[in-house]
C-alpha cells in the first residue's frame, strides 16, 4: 500500500472505532440513533474498503505495464 493509502485507512479506522466506543458508552434510549449510525460507519467503511482495492489493483496493471515497457526497451 502506499503511504496515501495507508493514512486514507487509518483516518477511516479511527473514525470508525471512535463511532464504536461513542456508541456502546451511550445509553440505551437511543437504540435507533446508534443502528443508524452504526449501519453508516458499516457501510462507509465497507465501500472504502472496495474503493480502495479497486485503486490498488489499477495501480498494480499500472506498474505491471510500466515494467514490461521497460523490459522492451531494455531488449
Amino acid at each position: 500500500m502506499t503511504k496515501e493509502t495507508k493514512i486514507i485507512v487509518g483516518v477511516l479506522a479511527g473514525a470508525a472505532l471512535g463511532a464504536t466506543i461513542a456508541l456502546a458508552l451511550s445509553s440505551d434510549s437511543n437504540n435507533d440513533v446508534k443502528n443508524k449510525l452504526s449501519d453508516w460507519f458499516s457501510d462507509l467503511l465497507d465501500s472504502s474498503k472496495d474503493k480502495i482495492s479497486d485503486l490498488v489493483g489499477k495501480a498494480t496493471d499500472v506498474a505491471d505495464k510500466v515494467k514490461d515497457k521497460v523490459s522492451e526497451i531494455k531488449a
